[in-house]
């Protein structure tokens, strides 16, 4: 086995002048294709090579490569690799790209995209008017386990063995960069170990591997070091908006008006081009604001291009909303919950966005009975926190059973990197087939034992699979049945079968959530978290263990957003975070108490499942944020909150915001 090492730019923006030794552009000219979430083949965005050519675009770029018979040599030979730049003055802040000068040659702006979402509107005169700007900070995903492949080449099948959210998406990734057919691409996965968004699509280096073992023919490895996933790897959130919201005295809210900018980085194929009309969709949240008129814009900058983090658009825009919800109350007095409960409806609300959404005002009125909102707030520094979860379901997902031996083994389109699929598809299979658990295998992904899917992300896995899983068990059911005259457990696994579905969804599976954060600050403007509260709408709970993992994970990451992580750069585009000390990744220390409570009731599926993977990233950042104002009697609109924001120490970040909270 040969080992892979990547020579990166060490500029944001430079002429590439030359590159002498390794692997090259001219050996590899092709672009990244864009699979996985928020992928897109739109004309216009400007596609990112594999290897640098011409130019250099964000600090970690890929120019060259080495291989080597270990690590160690392909690191020494990597040094031998001599680059020659020409630095150019990069775009680093979002708000000044549309007027700079554009990054890419051949292009007459650095926007990569713009939407418009609803219609203008008027008000009365005496309407009530509150305007914030707010804005989360990129950033970086951190799965415990970075991303890594072993590809290997026949002279007929390329055999890539990944750290993968989708072997499917990968097959398309590499079929359409290598321009393969499909059935000559095999994807397996391996045991991953966590992912959040950044394993869905494909990046240079796998497409630099598969070249590799293919003009080789030996097997070819790259195992990302933590250094270069901080510096390379597609980034989360980098997303400001300035809203307005407008209200009668009474509370209600008769307007909204959003403009949104994202910070795509270099290139749109990660989530840069789709994102600010799916921020856009999502703005008006669980209310019914029956006014809407939002733009989006996303821009270019000289950064790694931005990508999937766990909850992938929905956390911006619930971050944008319910932090001008709380300031719409500070301004007209009011309780938080009251306010939003006068802006829910007792019937489903479809938005001016075209948002559908269930009957909100039940579920608020009992999530603040389940977590105790009135005695949390009369205790302490507390902030609270609506949200609806959008499933994603339009695509569907693929599953397999097959029977033989005595065991029933199970393929899923939505492959597990950590949340516990094995537990649910044993609870769905006892159901339908009546089959012990210790009979049922999940085995890995694999495109050779699946023909479709999709892959788990936009927190459908249960919802999903589990779909495809009953609609598969129910066909073997029927085969068994017709062959026996009745069906038995027994007889199924006496004989040998084999069935495969493609499940589709056509139900609106949009489920709420509510989150309860409290918090002390001290002097030195330290935050401690002491409990997070969690009232979810996860329909029929598969595996109530594993949920409340979720829920507790999640809080965990949307803790570290706001109170410690941030991919900052500086005026060059140079990332400040070399390590995860510098990244600010919260570690066990820092976590408080956490209670979690479940809604009762049922999705329209047959196994009753609803989403839950993204919503603690959601609801807890606009929460926590809220206590801290509560805590400190000071106004905080972004994330990250550093303790020198709070201590009244200056800081490089904007504030954009108007007026003091309420203590």
């Amino acid at each position: 086995m040969l080992h892979l090492r990547v020579v990166r730019s060490v500029y944001a923006r430079a002429r590439l002048l030359s590159v002498k030794g390794g692997i090259t552009h001219a050996d590899i000219p092709g672009t990244l294709s864009s699979v996985g979430e928020g992928a897109t083949s739109a004309k216009g965005v400007v596609p990112h090579p594999v290897l640098a050519f011409a130019s250099v675009n964000y600090v970690g770029q890929p120019v060259a490569a080495v291989v080597g018979r270990t690590p160690y040599e392909a690191a020494d030979l990597a040094g031998s690799v001599d680059v020659e730049y020409e630095p150019l003055k990069p775009v680093v802040d979002p708000e000044t790209a549309e007027a700079a000068s554009p990054i890419h040659a051949g292009t007459t702006s650095n926007v990569l995209a713009r939407t418009k979402i609803g219609a203008d509107f008027r008000l009365p005169k005496n309407a009530v008017e509150v305007e914030g700007t707010f804005a989360n900070e990129r950033v970086v995903p951190n799965p415990m386990e970075p991303r890594g492949v072993v590809v290997d080449y026949d002279g007929s099948i390329l055999t890539v063995r990944a750290s993968t959210q989708s072997v499917h998406s990968w097959q398309e990734g590499f079929a359409g960069s290598l321009g393969l057919p499909s059935k000559r691409i095999r994807v397996i996965q391996m045991d991953t170990g966590g992912a959040f968004g950044t394993k869905g699509g494909i990046y240079p280096e796998y497409v630099i591997a598969a070249y590799v073992a293919m003009k080789q023919r030996r097997p070819v490895k790259w195992i990302e070091a933590r250094s270069e996933h901080l510096a390379a790897t597609f980034q989360g959130r980098g997303v400001r908006a300035r809203m307005k919201l407008f209200a009668d005295r009474r509370g209600r809210i008769l307007g909204l008006k959003g403009d949104i900018l994202v910070d795509a980085g270099a290139y749109g194929q990660g989530m840069g081009r789709w994102a600010p009309g799916w921020i856009g969709y999502q703005l008006t949240g669980p209310y019914a604001i029956r006014k809407a008129l939002i733009s989006g814009t996303a821009v270019y900058t000289n950064k790694v291009p931005l990508g999937p983090y766990r909850g992938a658009g929905r956390p911006e825009a619930a971050f944008f909303l319910e932090r001008s919800i709380d300031l719409l109350a500070d301004e007209l007095k009011m309780d938080p919950v009251e306010l939003r409960r006068q802006n829910t409806s007792a019937r489903p609300f479809v938005s001016p966005t075209e948002l559908e959404i269930p009957a909100a005002r039940p579920f608020l009125d009992a999530a603040a009975r389940a977590l105790e909102y009135r005695k949390a707030v009369k205790s302490g520094a507390a902030g609270f926190s609506m949200f609806v979860l959008i499933p994603e379901t339009s695509s569907g997902e693929g599953a397999r059973i097959r029977v033989d031996g005595g065991r029933v083994k199970v393929w899923l389109g939505g492959n597990v990197h950590g949340q516990g699929h094995e537990t649910f598809v044993r609870t769905l299979l006892a159901e339908e087939l009546r089959v012990p658990a210790d009979l049922v295998d999940l085995e890995a992904g694999d495109t050779a034992m699946l023909k479709e899917g999709m892959g788990s992300w936009g927190s459908r896995s249960a919802i999903m699979g589990g779909a495809a899983l009953v609609e598969v068990a129910r066909r073997l059911r029927s085969q068994v049945s017709k062959k026996a005259g009745k069906y038995s457990a027994k007889a199924l696994l006496a004989g040998t079968h084999d069935a495969q579905v493609y499940h589709r969804e056509t139900e609106n599976l949009n489920s709420f959530g509510a989150n309860l954060v409290s918090a002390d600050v001290d002097a030195t403007g330290a935050v401690r978290v002491r409990e997070c509260r969690a009232y979810y709408d996860v329909g029929r709970a598969l595996n109530p263990a594993m949920v409340e993992s979720q829920i507790v994970g999640g809080s965990a990451q949307a803790i570290g957003q706001v109170l410690y992580e941030g991919s900052m750069y500086d005026e060059n585009g140079q990332p400040l975070a070399a390590s995860l000390a510098d990244a600010g990744v919260p570690t066990a220390v820092e976590m408080p108490r956490f209670t979690v409570k479940l809604a009762k009731g049922r999705s329209s599926l047959p196994h009753g499942a609803k989403g839950v993977g993204e919503s603690p990233t959601i609801g807890v950042p606009p929460a926590l944020v809220r206590a801290i104002e509560r805590a400190t009697g000071k106004r905080f609109t972004r994330t990250p909150v550093l303790a020198e924001a709070i201590a009244g120490l200056p800081t490089a970040m904007k504030d954009g915001s108007r007026g003091r909270p309420a203590t």
